[in-house]
């Protein structure tokens, strides 16, 4: 009886071992490409919430590193872009985490001006539901648009929810969790600008591409 125990414990931990063996390699094989992807993403949707007149430098290159925060929803570091007209701030995109989606981190990029109104909010990463909550993405709906404009200014603290909860930011029934996260997430991100604006600027931004063809 101790034997076949034995035999059966022996055999149980061989199959943990090789089992977190081959999650550990799929990971490693997996995780770079989905990084790069979402990476690439990314950079195409922040040409659709920076317009090319709003900046004269080489906005890709023009960032900062910010430090993880609350307001931002962030765990690590994370890169800023910087837009800056006639070497005046202008723009800076943001990337921020609603961590209270329905299934789980909604990854966002929040375009937002020198005056502190949002150029435009983009979903990144997410894990909603398919056909439901997924009207998030503006491929599919453009519901994300409603962030346009909008700032701390011209909406009061109680706008900053869904009409559900008496706000201002519209919603697809059936999917109140989603929409919920991500108000709050751009509000808080709004927050974050309005305290770290000078620090967000600072520092010596990179060379306008028409002076560099110049040199």
């Amino acid at each position: 009886m101790a034997k076949a125990s034995l035999y059966t414990a022996l055999n149980l931990l061989f199959f943990a071992l090789i089992g977190t063996a081959l999650l550990a390699v799929t990971y490693n094989l997996t995780h770079d490409a989905i990084a790069r992807s979402e990476e690439n993403e990314k950079l195409k949707l922040i040409s659709q919430i920076v317009p090319a007149a709003a900046y004269d430098n080489d906005i890709m290159k023009d960032t900062t590193q910010l430090a993880p925060d609350k307001l931002l929803g962030t765990s690590e570091a994370t890169v800023a872009y910087r837009g800056r007209l006639k070497n005046q701030p202008s723009i800076a995109v943001l990337q921020a985490i609603a961590p209270d989606g329905y299934s789980g981190k909604i990854k966002l990029i929040i375009a937002i001006r020198s005056d502190g109104r949002i150029g435009g909010v983009r979903v990144v990463a997410h894990k909603e539901t398919p056909g439901l909550g997924d009207y998030i993405e503006i491929a599919r709906n453009n519901w994300i648009t409603g962030f346009n404009d909008t700032s701390l200014e011209n909406r009061k603290t109680a706008d900053w929810k869904v009409k559900k909860d008496g706000g201002a930011f519209d919603y697809v029934a059936g999917a109140t969790i989603t929409p919920r996260a991500i108000v709050k997430a751009v509000h808080k991100a709004l927050q974050y600008y309005a305290q770290h604006r000078d620090e967000l600027f600072a520092g010596a931004g990179a060379t306008p591409p028409e002076k560099e063809k110049g040199k």
